[in-house]
């Protein structure tokens, strides 16, 4: 099972739209962003479908919006975690708060797991829709939790009327107003830009875990380098030649090269000689 994989395992270089289509497809859920998913609530019901009957539904909160609620959330998926021995740390403090980054890794993991038990194959008889909602009314008997516009409803967006009418009746749902969406151009505008706004920060957060990946690698080489009985090799020096190197737009590589064949054609010379005087 996929309890345990490394960071730069290829579960980790699932694209944020893959894991999307995902999720809508075996949820029937409409979501557009990853951090959609932060409350935790989608987590829960990937692992229902995946065992059936081990996520107690009721307790799951599909309209959780407070950091509270959200928690209640994982609390619930971590003691499935426990029950089904998957050895797998949930960093709750970071995933309420909504970082894109964060709640997509978390999602790689979770999708790489679901992946490995039964081959990935789904469930034929599992209803999302259906668990969903009876969920909500164990939760609330007397239909008094209004319907959740976060993840509820998304799975309703591509149905006609008449079937989120009846969704609504069987879960005991009220049924609200209809608010006409804005049609203006700078209302459209806006979304346009705070989507790009977003994607920008999710790029910048992917380029500073890769240079800190990367920067941890050459941390690990120098550290290495600088051991009292290896700073001396010829190695260690020609690396560290490439490490230091104060100029950025020439490369080090080739002074490191020189340095070796020096050292190569001095050894070579002295290995000579010695054979010359011992005969």
């Amino acid at each position: 099972m996929a309890t345990n994989i490394g960071m730069m395992d290829s579960a980790y270089f699932v694209g944020r739209n893959e894991i999307l289509t995902w999720i809508n497809n075996r949820l029937q859920l409409n979501l557009s962003r990853v951090e959609e998913a932060a409350s935790g609530a989608v987590q829960c019901q990937m692992m229902d479908m995946t065992y059936p009957g081990v996520v107690p539904m009721h307790k799951v909160n599909f309209d959780a919006k407070s950091e509270y609620d959200m928690i209640q959330n994982y609390k619930v998926l971590q003691e499935v975690f426990n029950k089904l021995k998957i050895d797998k740390h949930i960093e709750v403090n970071r995933l309420v708060k909504g970082r894109p980054l964060d709640n997509l890794e978390f999602l790689q993991w979770l999708k790489r797991y679901c992946d490995s038990v039964n081959g990935g194959i789904m469930n034929e008889n599992y209803n999302p829709v259906e668990r969903r909602c009876k969920g909500v009314k164990d939760r609330n008997p007397k239909g008094s939790q209004k319907n959740p516009r976060s993840l509820q409803t998304n799975n309703m967006h591509n149905h006609g009327s008449g079937d989120t009418v009846g969704l609504n009746k069987a879960s005991g749902f009220r049924q609200g107003k209809t608010y006409a969406a804005p049609v203006a151009n700078s209302s459209g505008e806006v979304q346009a830009l705070s989507q790009e706004i977003t994607d920008l920060k999710f790029s910048v957060d992917l380029l500073e875990k890769e240079r800190d990946f990367y920067f941890a690698k050459l941390r690990d080489i120098e550290i290495l380098c600088q051991t009292p009985d290896l700073e001396n090799l010829p190695m260690s020096v020609a690396v560290k030649k490439i490490l230091y190197a104060a100029d950025a737009k020439e490369s080090a590589l080739a002074d490191a090269q020189e340095y070796l064949s020096q050292f190569t054609t001095s050894t070579e010379a002295d290995a000579e000689a010695e054979i010359e005087a011992d005969a």
